[in-house]
C-alpha cells in the first residue's frame, strides 16, 4: 500500500463552489432566491454567477485580489458567495453598520480591487473612500441598484454618478454565460476575507480557504439535519462570517433562499406564512423578536430556528418553542467559518420541565461531526480542566475549518494558534461531567449586542478622548432586546466647573462610533474600583451592570 499515491484523479481540490453547478443540474427549474417580488431558479442563479464572474475577470479581477461587497441580505450578496471565487479572487463582505472610517480602513488593509456597493451605503462607502491617504489607490465601486424596493422614494440614490464606475446588473448583463470559472490550484488557496468586530486601529482580517469553507459548509447541513430542498428565511446578516456558511449550503441541498433588506417581528411572521419558511438563523435577539411580537399565534408548521453569539436566556428559549420554533444552539467564531460547537440534544432530555430543558440548550455543547478536537485548558498547569462544570479554562479549538490567520498579522497569528497545536479562543469556559462545554465569560470583554461583538477596549478610547473624562470602562449590561448593550462606568475629572449629563456622553460617543458600539448606560461615580496593581476591576463592575437590571432602551 505504500505505493499508493494522491494523484489527479484522487485529489482535486475542495471547494464548495461546485454545490452551484450541481443545484443548476439536479434542481434548475425550482426557486433559488425569493427577493420581493423577484423569484429566481437555480439555473438562473449559476447563469448570472457565471456572467458576473466573467465581466468581473474581463475588467482584470482574477487569482489573489480582494473584492469586497457592502451590502443587505439581497440577491447580489448572494451571488458574490459564488461569482467573486468564480474568478480565483477573495471575497470581501463588510458590515453595513460600520462607520465610513472603519470601513475605509478596511478597504485600506484589505488592499480591495474593487466594491460592490448597494445603492442605500453609497454614501457611506464614497464618504470612506474619499477618507484615503492620496498615496493609495482607490478602488473602483459598481453600485448594486434595487428596483424592487418600493420603500425606497429617493430615485436619485439608484443613479450612477462619477463615483460609480457602472450598476451591478450591467456586469451580469454583458457577462458570458458559458464562462469557465476558476478552480484553486490548490485546496489551501484563499477564498474569504472576513473583519473580526475588534478595534479599529488593528484591524483582524480573518482569512479561509476554499477546503475549510468547505469542510464548514458539509459540517453545517450535517449537524443542524438540513434536509433537501428547505426554504431559509435570510435573517441572519452574510457579512457575519458568511451566514455562518450556509450561502453555499443551501445550494447543496438545493433550498430556497427568501432574502430580506430588512426585518422585524412582523415580517418574520409574513415570510414564514407566505412562503412555507422552514429553517432560519439568527442571534438570540432574533429570538428575542419574534417572542415578544403581540397577540402571536403558535405556528402552523413547525421552524427550526439555530442560534449563536450568546447563550440564549431560558425565558425567551420558552417563549420561542412554545410558538413552534425548533431551536437549536451552537458557538463558533469569524476564525472558524461558523459554528463548531453545537448543543447537541438527547432525546431523553424532553422529559425534564421547561426550566430545565431551557438551562440544558443555553449550554454551546460538544464539537459538531466534522470538527476534530475542543477542549478546555487550564492557564496555568496546560493541562485539560476537571470535567465538574466548575474549573475554569481557556477554550480551545483544532479542526479543519480554523482559519488560514489573520491577513498582515503573523504575531497576531501566532499569539492565537500555538505552537502546541490549538487555537485558543480568548473565551472561558467550563466542561459539565457529560462533556458538553459551557462558557462562563469572555477573556477579552467582548460584548455581544444583537450578534455583533464589539470590543470595549475601542469604546473606552473614544470616552478618555472626552476632556471631562478622567476614568472610563464599559462592561455589558443586560438588554431585553439586544442581549447585551455597553455600559460605561466614568469619573470625572476634579477641576470641572460644568459636569456633563449621562446624554452628553452618549451624544458624544454616537457623533464618534458606529451606533451599535454607543454606550446605552453612563453610570458616573467618584473613583472607579482598582486592584492592588492599579488594574480597574471590570468583574465588580459587571456585576453593578447587571444588578441595574435589563437595559429597555432600543437601539432602532
Amino acid at each position: 500500500m505504500d505505493e499508493l499515491k494522491p494523484c489527479t484523479a484522487n485529489s482535486s481540490p475542495l471547494t464548495p463552489l461546485g454545490f452551484l453547478e450541481r443545484a443548476a443540474t439536479v434542481y434548475g427549474d425550482c426557486p433559488s432566491i425569493i427577493y420581493n417580488n423577484l423569484i429566481y431558479t437555480w439555473s438562473q442563479t449559476h447563469r448570472r454567477c457565471l456572467q458576473l464572474a466573467s465581466s468581473l475577470s474581463s475588467i482584470g479581477i482574477t487569482r489573489g485580489h480582494v473584492v469586497s461587497v457592502v451590502a443587505p441580505n439581497i440577491p447580489a450578496i448572494y451571488e458574490a458567495h459564488f461569482a467573486i471565487p468564480f474568478t480565483g479572487a477573495i471575497l470581501n463582505n463588510i458590515n453595513t453598520r460600520l462607520d465610513a472610517r472603519t470601513i475605509s480602513l478596511l478597504l485600506q488593509h484589505s488592499e480591495s480591487k474593487l466594491v460592490l456597493v448597494d445603492y442605500q451605503s453609497r454614501n457611506l462607502v464614497v464618504e470612506a473612500i474619499s477618507l484615503f491617504p492620496s498615496d493609495i489607490k482607490r478602488p473602483p465601486l459598481v453600485l448594486i441598484t434595487d428596483h424592487t424596493d418600493h420603500d425606497n422614494d429617493n430615485k436619485s440614490s439608484q443613479t450612477v454618478d462619477s463615483n460609480f464606475c457602472c450598476t451591478y446588473e450591467s456586469l451580469v448583463t454583458k457577462g458570458d454565460p458559458n464562462f469557465k470559472w476558476i478552480r484553486p490550484q490548490n485546496e489551501w488557496d484563499p477564498m474569504i476575507l472576513n473583519y473580526t468586530s475588534g478595534t479599529t486601529s488593528s484591524p483582524k482580517g480573518v482569512v479561509h480557504c476554499h477546503r475549510g469553507i468547505f469542510v464548514m459548509t458539509v459540517d453545517s447541513l450535517i449537524d443542524w439535519s438540513v434536509p433537501k430542498q428547505p426554504v431559509y428565511l435570510w435573517t441572519l446578516p452574510m457579512f457575519h462570517a458568511n451566514g455562518w456558511s450556509y450561502p453555499w449550503g443551501m445550494a447543496a441541498v438545493g433550498g430556497t433562499n427568501v432574502c430580506l433588506r430588512k426585518f422585524d417581528a412582523a415580517v418574520i411572521y409574513k415570510m414564514i406564512r407566505q412562503h412555507g419558511v422552514t429553517h432560519m438563523c439568527g442571534a438570540p435577539v432574533v429570538l428575542n423578536m419574534i417572542s415578544n411580537l403581540p397577540r402571536s399565534e403558535p405556528l402552523r408548521n413547525p421552524v427550526h430556528i439555530l442560534t449563536a453569539g450568546a447563550p440564549p436566556p431560558a425565558a425567551v428559549l420558552f417563549r420561542t418553542e412554545s410558538l413552534g420554533f425548533l431551536v437549536s444552539h451552537g458557538y463558533g467564531l469569524t476564525e472558524t467559518a461558523g459554528l463548531v460547537v453545537s448543543c447537541a440534544w438527547k432525546n431523553k432530555w424532553n422529559r425534564l420541565p421547561a426550566t430545565e430543558r431551557a438551562r440544558m440548550k443555553s449550554r454551546q455543547g460538544v464539537r459538531t461531526v466534522c470538527f476534530t478536537e475542543i477542549d478546555v485548558i487550564d492557564s496555568e498547569s496546560g493541562l485539560s480542566v476537571s470535567h465538574d462544570g466548575a474549573s475554569l479554562g481557556e477554550i480551545v479549538f483544532r479542526g479543519g475549518s480554523m482559519m488560514l490567520g489573520y491577513l498582515k498579522d503573523p504575531n497576531g497569528t501566532r499569539q492565537c494558534m500555538k505552537d502546541d497545536g490549538w487555537f485558543y479562543t480568548g473565551d472561558v469556559g467550563v466542561i459539565h461531567a457529560d462533556g458538553y462545554l459551557e462558557i462562563k465569560d469572555r477573556s477579552k470583554d467582548v460584548i455581544i449586542s444583537g450578534g455583533e461583538n464589539l470590543s470595549s477596549v475601542e469604546v473606552e478610547s473614544v470616552l478618555y478622548t472626552n476632556p471631562a473624562v478622567n476614568e472610563a470602562a464599559v462592561v455589558a449590561r443586560p438588554d431585553e432586546f439586544w442581549g447585551e448593550t455597553p455600559c460605561a462606568f466614568l469619573s470625572l475629572k476634579a477641576e470641572l466647573e460644568k459636569k456633563p449629563t449621562e446624554k452628553e456622553i452618549i451624544e458624544y460617543c454616537r457623533a464618534r462610533l458606529p451606533r451599535y458600539m454607543v454606550p446605552k448606560t453612563v453610570v458616573f461615580k467618584e473613583e472607579l474600583p482598582k486592584t492592588s496593581t492599579g488594574k480597574i476591576k471590570k468583574f465588580e463592575l459587571r456585576e453593578m451592570a447587571k444588578a441595574m437590571g435589563k437595559s429597555k432602551v432600543s437601539r432602532m
